[in-house]
């Protein structure tokens, strides 16, 4: 049987696994499915919608059977519909990103926000971070005009199409270095952002085997970026490079050891975050409706991500 797991460079983890055939050892049949090269199945409309990319995919022939995505898609992927269950999750990533503005911009805080043009990569946990954010300050999605951006959001701030902008490391650091910012709100006080991994219930019932050694082979993948973060941000630097950009193995590096790795069982914590989530962006009308996202925990899957990050941790 062909196990497919996809990734991209923004679940770490998961990217430097492709590179490092630790799965293959116990999986010889394992396909790679790169989610930047998947036509788009959904463009959702990011005043009213989220887009649901990443859950769709895990669904249709020629998509893959485990991902690892920030903190929104499983909570979009159930909202529509979608019988996923939870794996693990990283440990909190509270420095990888901030809300921000341009400094003397007249946007001192997010109340200032109303009416303004806030830039996000909208349905990643950007979109949370933001909705968080507002609810804080009295406000709601209506009240301000967002922006679906990423890899321009932060050149789009600096020239003024954009009032403030969800960035993230290292594209934040580029934008540091032009221009004095001002943080509106940073990660820690909101939530945890951890990084996450999910698939369907029918393969993790069904391939149980298969997806324990997915999951033991993450968390040796893991230890080994703790252990050398600048050979893994050489794998960001030259992914970077082969499509024509450039990038700075410093600040790739820097960002890999401001991150947490390791693989942990969902908390409840973790837990009652998505839940806040889920009902945040059902009254924002962001999603369909509501849902219980402990109804997406297999406690035995929980038992065994808790069994090999004790194991990595004693070796």
């Amino acid at each position: 049987m062909t196990v497919r797991i996809g990734y991209f460079p923004h679940n770490n983890s998961l990217f430097v696994l492709r590179h490092r055939g630790i799965v293959e050892r116990t999986l010889p049949d394992v396909e790679w499915v790169d989610l930047r090269a998947l036509p788009e199945t959904s463009r959702a409309d990011v005043k009213t919608a989220l887009p649901s990319l990443h859950s769709d995919w895990l669904f249709e022939d020629g998509g893959y059977d485990v991902i690892g995505t920030g903190f929104t898609p499983p909570v979009t992927a159930l909202a529509n519909g979608r019988d996923i269950v939870y794996l693990g999750i990283s440990g909190p990533r509270i420095e990888n990103g901030r809300l921000v503005a341009k400094a003397g911009n007249g946007i001192e805080t997010v109340a200032d926000l109303k009416g303004k043009r806030v830039g996000i990569a909208h349905g990643s946990w950007q979109t949370t971070l933001l909705l968080f954010a507002l609810e804080r300050a009295g406000l709601g999605w209506a009240d301000i005009e967002p922006v679906d951006t990423d890899v321009n959001g932060g050149a789009a701030l600096l020239n003024g199409d954009l009032d403030a902008w969800v960035g993230a490391y290292p594209g934040l650091a580029a934008i540091e270095a032009q221009a004095e910012l001002h943080t509106l709100v940073d990660t820690e006080s909101l939530f945890s952002h951890p990084s996450l991994w999910f698939t369907r219930r029918d393969f993790a019932e069904g391939n149980r085997e298969a997806l324990e050694a997915i999951l033991t082979a993450l968390q040796e993948s893991d230890a080994w970026i703790t252990e050398n973060p600048r050979a893994a941000a050489q794998y960001f630097v030259d992914d970077i490079v082969a499509r024509g950009g450039t990038a700075d193995l410093d600040a790739w590096e820097a960002a890999l050891r401001g991150r947490p790795f390791g693989i942990d069982p969902v908390s409840e914590s973790f837990l009652d975050e998505q839940q806040h989530a889920a009902d945040l962006l059902a009254a924002n009308g962001l999603l369909p409706r509501t849902v219980q996202v402990r109804g997406a925990v297999l406690p035995w899957i929980s038992d065994f991500v808790a069994s090999t990050r004790n194991a990595t941790a004693v070796g």
